[in-house]
């Protein structure tokens, strides 16, 4: 999602960015289904969510925020007419977006 969000804010091609706006879309999506499926499956194994607490629970809110927001504007971009400046900011958002996702996920790691 970083990778395909910061190559578009350098390249100037529209198909290749509209290409790589599905890309993001994919990740995100994929990311919200495995986040969701690892759950399912404790759940459905364990009959209760892993344990987390304190910071982690935040950690994973944070991520959830983050792949919801990504999705959204990943779908914005392919839906809308959007100005180049806006679109800009989009994929400037997306990017930060991803990074902040993944150092969620780090945290969430390391403290769960």
């Amino acid at each position: 999602m970083v990778g395909g969000a910061v190559y578009a804010l350098f390249w100037r091609d529209a198909e290749i960015r509209r290409r790589l706006a599905w890309l993001v879309l994919a990740g995100w999506l994929v990311q919200a289904v495995s986040g969701a499926a690892f759950g399912a499956i404790s759940f459905y194994y364990y009959a209760s969510f892993p344990d987390i607490h304190g910071i982690a629970v935040v950690a994973l809110i944070v991520k959830v925020i983050c792949a919801a927001l990504g999705f959204i504007l990943a779908v914005w971009l392919l839906i809308a007419r959007l100005s180049e400046s806006t679109r800009r900011y989009c994929w400037f958002s997306l990017s930060g977006l991803g990074v902040l996702a993944l150092c969620s996920a780090a945290v969430l790691r390391w403290f769960s």
